[in-house]
């Protein structure tokens, strides 16, 4: 592999992959933990935050917000502000291309008696809002969005107060915007979920010091908590490390041992389906640490069975579809599943992305609405790959690129500093 221009990368065929890989923090924490350290009272250090580029749109989100923060490497602290103490911002937040950033900071910015506008680049500015504006609308907000309900968004937030909102799309952004809002209200916020979402707001809530009830498929927040700065570690990111997962399964001889990966079994889908299908990848060294589970991911080569991912399983394997999907032409049966009509609004339609790219490298694979039939046992050969502005398509058919024959080529390579800046070069240290 080698640099190829300034933006595109080259990556070739690998005989193995080899080595032990320490991943940045995960950036679904990492968001939450700045956040709720911003409307905390006292300092919070948080160790091992993300290095990516969209949760540093979130610090520089909370410090137009008057938030002290400071970051050196991989320690970020917080001067909390408390709730009451943010400040109306000179000029609009800019979220960048973090979704993330935009949906829960909504929620904080709903309960503030001033008046906020949120922008994105362009791939945020496709993205849709109006699933966050609905809710927070409900508990008193109000919202003004551009056409489709796009950003830049405009919220004047103040006087909320509590609601019980049945969630109509599984999404843990929402979910969370709506139970941080609901620290602004008196009274207590419910959010019923159909489908359970990863749990790392209501983990880290409890942890800071709110009041959060979880009874069936109801989680409960009650306002105006007092939270309290903590000192935090952020587990490493189980969505970076799919990538690496996926190609040390795919990559024949290849040995590989992942550090301190976040296991929280709200994320876990992908080891769900991948060890019944033969994947050979084992948990070792498991604790516990700030109320999120982490351990050590050894992963072996291995021959994969493939077939059908059950619809229950999708919301949970959402951010790893692409990569799923690369994994499918590598399999005895091939990958099929329906259920992700989501992935058409990500940072790119990632369900025509996927297709576009897999065809491109000479594989046979079928498009639904909702999802993707990719066939099995496919050999893949070396082509040139625009990942449309999205850092996961990106990851994705680097990790293809490693069984194909030639030289793939990845167009716009550095859109993966949006979550995983090394991505690149740990995939060239492993690869020898």
């Amino acid at each position: 592999m080698s640099l190829f221009g300034s933006k595109s990368k080259k990556v070739s065929a690998a005989s193995r992959l080899e080595g032990t890989v320490q991943f940045g923090g995960d950036k679904s924490i990492s968001h939450r933990y700045a956040m709720l350290a911003a409307i905390a009272n006292g300092e919070s250090e948080i160790h091992f935050f993300s290095p990516s580029a969209d949760c540093q749109s979130t610090l520089n989100c909370l410090k137009s917000l008057g938030v002290k923060i400071e970051r050196k490497d991989n320690v970020v602290k917080i001067a909390g502000v408390g709730l009451d103490g943010l400040r109306a911002p000179t000029g609009p937040l800019d979220a960048g291309n973090s979704g993330s950033t935009i949906r829960m900071l909504s929620g904080i910015l709903s309960g503030q008696p001033f008046r906020s506008v949120l922008v994105g680049d362009e791939s945020l500015s496709r993205r849709p809002m109006k699933r966050v504006a609905d809710p927070l609308t409900l508990m008193g907000a109000r919202f003004k969005t551009a056409d489709k309900g796009c950003p830049p968004i405009e919220i004047e937030g103040g006087n909320l107060h509590s609601i019980r909102y049945e969630m109509p799309v599984a999404s843990a952004q929402v979910k969370s915007a709506i139970l941080l809002a609901g620290l602004f209200v008196e009274g207590q916020t419910e959010v019923v979920e159909k489908v359970p979402t990863r749990d790392h707001t209501e983990i880290a809530l409890e942890l800071m010091g709110a009041d959060i009830g979880r009874h069936q498929q109801t989680i409960a927040v009650r306002g105006r908590a007092r939270l309290e700065g903590k000192k935090l570690y952020v587990p490493g990111d189980l969505s970076s490390a799919a990538f690496f997962i996926v190609a040390g399964l795919i990559v024949p001889n290849s040995n590989l041992m992942l550090h301190n990966v976040g296991l929280n079994p709200t994320r876990t889908a992908l080891l769900d389906l991948l060890v019944p299908m033969g994947g050979r990848v084992k948990v070792v060294n498991l604790e516990m640490l700030n109320g999120e589970l982490l351990g050590d991911l050894h992963v072996d080569s291995s021959q994969l069975a493939g077939g059908e991912i059950p619809q229950e399983l999708v919301p949970g394997l959402i951010d790893e579809l692409p990569v799923l999907s690369v994994l499918g032409t590598q399999t005895e049966q091939g990958l099929t599943f329906r259920g992700a009509a989501e992935l058409r609004v990500k940072e790119s339609d990632r369900l025509a992305a996927v297709a576009e790219n897999l065809r491109r490298m000479g594989a046979e694979v079928e498009e639904f609405p909702d999802g993707l039939r990719v066939a099995g046992r496919q050999k893949l050969r070396g082509a040139e790959i625009d990942p449309h502005a999205d850092h996961r398509i990106a990851m994705a058919f680097a990790v293809a690129a490693l069984v194909a024959e030639g030289t793939t080529t990845i167009k716009d390579s550095s859109r993966v500093d949006i979550s995983f800046p090394d991505f690149f070069e740990t995939l060239q240290r492993v690869a020898g």
